[in-house]
Protein backbone atom coordinates (compact mmCIF):
# COMPACT_ATOMS: atom_id res chain seq x y z
CA UNK A 1 0.00 0.00 0.00
CA UNK A 2 1.89 3.35 -0.73
CA UNK A 3 1.79 6.08 2.27
CA UNK A 4 -0.86 8.87 1.48
CA UNK A 5 -3.46 9.82 -0.84
CA UNK A 6 -2.37 9.88 -4.30
CA UNK A 7 -4.64 10.73 -7.19
CA UNK A 8 -3.41 9.88 -11.03
CA UNK A 9 -5.19 11.18 -13.86
CA UNK A 10 -5.13 9.98 -17.32
CA UNK A 11 -7.15 12.89 -19.35
CA UNK A 12 -8.16 12.43 -23.15
CA UNK A 13 -10.36 14.51 -25.07
CA UNK A 14 -13.27 12.67 -23.91
CA UNK A 15 -13.04 10.99 -20.98
CA UNK A 16 -10.38 11.46 -17.57
CA UNK A 17 -9.67 8.22 -15.59
CA UNK A 18 -8.95 8.91 -11.77
CA UNK A 19 -6.40 6.23 -10.03
CA UNK A 20 -6.41 6.82 -6.47
CA UNK A 21 -3.97 5.06 -4.47
CA UNK A 22 -3.85 5.34 -0.86
CA UNK A 23 -7.62 4.97 1.15
CA UNK A 24 -7.86 1.00 1.30
CA UNK A 25 -6.60 -0.06 -2.37
CA UNK A 26 -6.64 0.93 -5.83
CA UNK A 27 -10.08 2.45 -6.89
CA UNK A 28 -10.63 3.92 -10.42
CA UNK A 29 -12.77 6.99 -11.17
CA UNK A 30 -14.03 8.81 -14.30
CA UNK A 31 -15.03 12.22 -15.03
CA UNK A 32 -15.51 13.53 -18.60
CA UNK A 33 -12.33 14.60 -20.37
CA UNK A 34 -10.10 17.65 -19.66
CA UNK A 35 -8.61 18.84 -23.16
CA UNK A 36 -6.59 22.52 -22.56
CA UNK A 37 -7.12 23.19 -26.28
CA UNK A 38 -11.31 23.22 -25.90
CA UNK A 39 -11.40 24.13 -22.30
CA UNK A 40 -10.92 27.29 -20.23
CA UNK A 41 -9.43 27.29 -16.64
CA UNK A 42 -13.38 27.93 -14.93
CA UNK A 43 -14.66 24.45 -16.71
CA UNK A 44 -11.55 22.59 -16.09
CA UNK A 45 -11.96 23.99 -12.21
CA UNK A 46 -15.91 22.83 -12.55
CA UNK A 47 -15.00 19.42 -13.74
CA UNK A 48 -12.56 18.96 -10.77
CA UNK A 49 -15.10 20.52 -8.08
CA UNK A 50 -18.06 19.34 -9.52
CA UNK A 51 -17.65 16.06 -10.95
CA UNK A 52 -14.20 14.85 -8.99
CA UNK A 53 -14.34 16.20 -5.46
CA UNK A 54 -18.04 13.97 -4.66
CA UNK A 55 -16.39 10.68 -5.38
CA UNK A 56 -13.61 11.17 -3.22
CA UNK A 57 -13.51 9.80 0.49
CA UNK A 58 -14.64 12.71 2.57
CA UNK A 59 -11.88 11.67 5.24
CA UNK A 60 -9.03 11.13 3.15
CA UNK A 61 -6.53 14.10 2.40
CA UNK A 62 -5.02 14.36 -1.17
CA UNK A 63 -1.38 14.53 -1.16
CA UNK A 64 -0.06 13.82 -4.17
CA UNK A 65 -1.38 14.37 -7.44
CA UNK A 66 0.06 13.15 -10.96
CA UNK A 67 -1.99 14.33 -14.09
CA UNK A 68 -1.31 13.10 -17.43
CA UNK A 69 -2.92 14.41 -19.84
CA UNK A 70 -3.98 15.69 -23.68
CA UNK A 71 -2.26 18.87 -24.69
CA UNK A 72 0.09 19.37 -21.86
CA UNK A 73 3.59 19.40 -24.15
CA UNK A 74 2.94 23.20 -24.14
CA UNK A 75 3.79 25.25 -21.29
CA UNK A 76 0.44 27.36 -21.47
CA UNK A 77 -1.54 23.98 -21.33
CA UNK A 78 0.47 22.98 -18.60
CA UNK A 79 -0.07 26.31 -16.54
CA UNK A 80 -3.58 25.85 -17.13
CA UNK A 81 -4.14 22.80 -16.18
CA UNK A 82 -2.09 23.33 -12.93
CA UNK A 83 -3.96 26.81 -12.21
CA UNK A 84 -7.04 24.74 -12.30
CA UNK A 85 -5.78 21.87 -9.69
CA UNK A 86 -4.30 24.86 -7.31
CA UNK A 87 -7.44 26.31 -7.56
CA UNK A 88 -9.12 23.00 -5.79
CA UNK A 89 -6.32 21.74 -3.95
CA UNK A 90 -3.77 24.80 -2.97
CA UNK A 91 -1.14 22.52 -1.03
CA UNK A 92 -0.90 19.29 -3.09
CA UNK A 93 2.39 18.05 -4.55
CA UNK A 94 1.68 18.45 -8.24
CA UNK A 95 3.47 17.23 -11.67
CA UNK A 96 1.78 17.51 -14.83
CA UNK A 97 2.93 15.64 -17.65
CA UNK A 98 1.43 14.93 -21.31
CA UNK A 99 -0.54 12.30 -22.08
CA UNK A 100 2.69 10.18 -23.83
CA UNK A 101 4.35 10.28 -20.68
CA UNK A 102 2.14 8.53 -19.03
CA UNK A 103 1.33 5.81 -21.54
CA UNK A 104 5.41 5.33 -21.73
CA UNK A 105 5.42 5.11 -18.16
CA UNK A 106 2.17 2.60 -17.73
CA UNK A 107 3.67 0.59 -20.83
CA UNK A 108 7.65 0.45 -20.58
CA UNK A 109 8.09 1.34 -16.63
CA UNK A 110 11.52 1.60 -16.97
CA UNK A 111 12.36 0.30 -19.95
CA UNK A 112 12.70 1.34 -23.32
CA UNK A 113 10.06 1.09 -26.53
CA UNK A 114 8.18 3.04 -28.97
CA UNK A 115 4.89 4.25 -27.42
CA UNK A 116 1.86 5.34 -29.29
CA UNK A 117 -1.43 6.66 -28.12
CA UNK A 118 -4.60 6.13 -30.61
CA UNK A 119 -8.02 7.31 -28.76
CA UNK A 120 -9.37 10.47 -30.16
CA UNK A 121 -6.54 11.66 -31.20
CA UNK A 122 -3.18 10.16 -31.66
CA UNK A 123 0.49 10.99 -30.61
CA UNK A 124 3.48 8.55 -30.45
CA UNK A 125 7.48 8.36 -29.34
CA UNK A 126 10.61 7.10 -28.57
CA UNK A 127 10.93 6.09 -24.70
CA UNK A 128 14.20 5.30 -22.97
CA UNK A 129 13.04 4.24 -20.07
CA UNK A 130 13.21 7.72 -18.17
CA UNK A 131 12.12 10.26 -20.88
CA UNK A 132 10.18 10.97 -24.13
CA UNK A 133 13.60 11.28 -26.47
CA UNK A 134 11.90 11.30 -29.72
CA UNK A 135 8.27 12.75 -30.90
CA UNK A 136 6.87 13.12 -34.30
CA UNK A 137 4.90 16.39 -34.20
CA UNK A 138 1.32 16.00 -33.56
CA UNK A 139 -0.97 17.89 -35.72
CA UNK A 140 -4.40 17.89 -34.04
CA UNK A 141 -7.25 16.38 -35.67
CA UNK A 142 -7.33 18.59 -38.84
CA UNK A 143 -4.35 18.20 -39.86
CA UNK A 144 -3.18 15.01 -38.15
CA UNK A 145 -3.75 12.71 -35.89
CA UNK A 146 -3.73 9.59 -38.33
CA UNK A 147 -4.94 6.02 -36.84
CA UNK A 148 -7.28 8.37 -34.08
CA UNK A 149 -11.11 7.73 -33.46
CA UNK A 150 -11.24 11.39 -34.76
CA UNK A 151 -9.40 10.49 -37.81
CA UNK A 152 -11.37 7.16 -38.35
CA UNK A 153 -14.61 9.11 -38.02
CA UNK A 154 -13.83 11.73 -40.17
CA UNK A 155 -13.64 8.72 -43.06
CA UNK A 156 -16.92 7.28 -42.00
CA UNK A 157 -18.55 10.80 -42.85
CA UNK A 158 -16.58 11.08 -45.79
CA UNK A 159 -17.54 7.47 -47.40
CA UNK A 160 -21.04 8.65 -46.26
CA UNK A 161 -20.95 12.12 -47.24
CA UNK A 162 -19.37 11.31 -51.07
CA UNK A 163 -22.07 8.56 -51.24
CA UNK A 164 -19.09 5.84 -51.41
CA UNK A 165 -21.15 2.98 -48.90
CA UNK A 166 -22.63 0.34 -50.82
CA UNK A 167 -26.68 0.69 -50.34
CA UNK A 168 -26.63 -1.76 -47.31
CA UNK A 169 -23.83 0.11 -45.22
CA UNK A 170 -25.87 3.81 -46.63
CA UNK A 171 -28.87 2.33 -45.39
CA UNK A 172 -27.30 0.95 -42.28
CA UNK A 173 -25.81 4.55 -41.10
CA UNK A 174 -29.14 6.28 -42.10
CA UNK A 175 -31.06 4.35 -39.73
CA UNK A 176 -28.22 4.49 -36.50
CA UNK A 177 -27.89 7.87 -36.63
CA UNK A 178 -30.73 9.57 -38.28
CA UNK A 179 -28.60 12.62 -39.07
CA UNK A 180 -28.01 14.90 -42.50
CA UNK A 181 -25.83 16.80 -44.23
CA UNK A 182 -26.00 20.48 -42.80
CA UNK A 183 -26.41 18.41 -39.33
CA UNK A 184 -22.91 16.93 -39.92
CA UNK A 185 -21.66 19.81 -41.36
CA UNK A 186 -22.97 22.10 -38.63
CA UNK A 187 -21.21 19.79 -35.83
CA UNK A 188 -17.96 19.59 -37.39
CA UNK A 189 -17.35 23.37 -38.52
CA UNK A 190 -19.27 25.41 -35.71
CA UNK A 191 -19.93 23.14 -32.51
CA UNK A 192 -17.39 22.96 -29.89
CA UNK A 193 -15.77 19.69 -29.45
CA UNK A 194 -15.69 18.52 -33.19
CA UNK A 195 -12.83 15.77 -32.44
CA UNK A 196 -15.29 13.89 -30.01
CA UNK A 197 -18.08 14.14 -32.29
CA UNK A 198 -15.83 12.57 -35.18
CA UNK A 199 -14.71 9.65 -32.88
CA UNK A 200 -18.18 8.69 -31.64
CA UNK A 201 -18.94 7.49 -35.32
CA UNK A 202 -15.60 5.06 -34.83
CA UNK A 203 -18.98 3.27 -33.31
CA UNK A 204 -20.24 1.94 -37.02
CA UNK A 205 -16.69 0.29 -37.63
CA UNK A 206 -16.93 -1.59 -34.68
CA UNK A 207 -20.85 -2.59 -35.26
CA UNK A 208 -19.76 -3.25 -39.21
CA UNK A 209 -16.60 -5.57 -38.51
CA UNK A 210 -16.02 -7.72 -41.76
CA UNK A 211 -17.62 -5.52 -44.46
CA UNK A 212 -14.86 -4.98 -47.00
CA UNK A 213 -15.53 -1.49 -46.63
CA UNK A 214 -14.73 -0.96 -43.14
CA UNK A 215 -11.77 -2.76 -43.20
CA UNK A 216 -10.69 -0.67 -45.83
CA UNK A 217 -11.31 2.36 -43.58
CA UNK A 218 -9.66 1.04 -40.37
CA UNK A 219 -6.37 -0.53 -42.35
CA UNK A 220 -6.25 2.94 -44.75
CA UNK A 221 -6.49 4.68 -41.12
CA UNK A 222 -4.28 2.82 -39.01
CA UNK A 223 -1.95 2.49 -42.07
CA UNK A 224 -1.08 6.19 -42.31
CA UNK A 225 -0.51 5.96 -38.53
CA UNK A 226 2.41 3.56 -38.86
CA UNK A 227 3.76 5.46 -42.08
CA UNK A 228 3.52 9.01 -40.93
CA UNK A 229 4.43 8.23 -37.32
CA UNK A 230 5.98 4.68 -36.19
CA UNK A 231 8.23 4.63 -39.40
CA UNK A 232 10.05 7.80 -38.41
CA UNK A 233 11.55 5.79 -35.44
CA UNK A 234 14.35 3.72 -36.56
CA UNK A 235 14.37 2.02 -33.17
CA UNK A 236 10.57 0.12 -34.15
CA UNK A 237 12.44 -2.34 -35.84
CA UNK A 238 14.71 -2.85 -33.12
CA UNK A 239 12.07 -2.55 -30.12
CA UNK A 240 8.76 -2.94 -29.01
CA UNK A 241 6.08 -1.06 -30.30
CA UNK A 242 3.85 -0.63 -27.57
CA UNK A 243 -0.40 1.20 -27.91
CA UNK A 244 -2.93 2.36 -25.93
CA UNK A 245 -6.21 3.85 -26.46
CA UNK A 246 -9.61 2.77 -27.65
CA UNK A 247 -8.77 2.86 -30.99
CA UNK A 248 -5.92 1.11 -30.35
CA UNK A 249 -7.95 -1.78 -28.07
CA UNK A 250 -11.12 -2.35 -29.85
CA UNK A 251 -9.13 -2.87 -33.49
CA UNK A 252 -5.73 -4.48 -31.80
CA UNK A 253 -6.57 -7.49 -34.55
CA UNK A 254 -5.60 -4.51 -37.49
CA UNK A 255 -3.29 -3.59 -35.67
CA UNK A 256 -1.27 -6.80 -35.33
CA UNK A 257 -1.49 -7.36 -38.70
CA UNK A 258 0.35 -4.32 -39.69
CA UNK A 259 3.02 -5.16 -37.43
CA UNK A 260 3.70 -8.84 -39.12
CA UNK A 261 2.71 -7.30 -42.60
CA UNK A 262 5.95 -5.07 -41.62
CA UNK A 263 7.91 -7.02 -39.45
CA UNK A 264 7.89 -4.71 -36.47
CA UNK A 265 8.17 -6.36 -33.05
CA UNK A 266 4.61 -5.74 -31.22
CA UNK A 267 4.26 -5.74 -27.48
CA UNK A 268 1.37 -4.18 -24.92
CA UNK A 269 -1.98 -3.16 -26.51
CA UNK A 270 -3.75 -1.51 -23.46
CA UNK A 271 -7.29 -0.08 -23.35
CA UNK A 272 -5.83 2.47 -20.98
CA UNK A 273 -2.35 3.62 -19.11
CA UNK A 274 -4.27 3.36 -15.76
CA UNK A 275 -3.02 -0.14 -14.93
CA UNK A 276 0.53 0.35 -15.51
CA UNK A 277 0.57 3.82 -13.80
CA UNK A 278 -1.15 2.76 -10.71
CA UNK A 279 2.26 0.37 -11.02
CA UNK A 280 4.15 2.63 -11.48
CA UNK A 281 3.39 5.35 -9.06
CA UNK A 282 2.87 2.62 -5.91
Amino acid sequence: MCAGIKLIADSGSTKTEWGLLGAGGPVVLKTQGISPYFQSLEQIKAIFSGELLPQLPADAPVTDIYFYGTGLSQPKNIQLVSDAVRAVWPTTHLEVQHDLMGAARSLCGRTAGVVSILGTGSNSGYYNGEDIVKNNPGLGYILGDEGSGAYLGKKVLQYYLYNSFDADLHARFEYKYQTSKDEILENVYRKPLANRYLASFTEFLSENRKHFLIENILEDGLNDFFFNHIYKYRESWTTALHFTGGIAWHFRDVLQELCELYELPLGKILRTPMEGLLEYHC
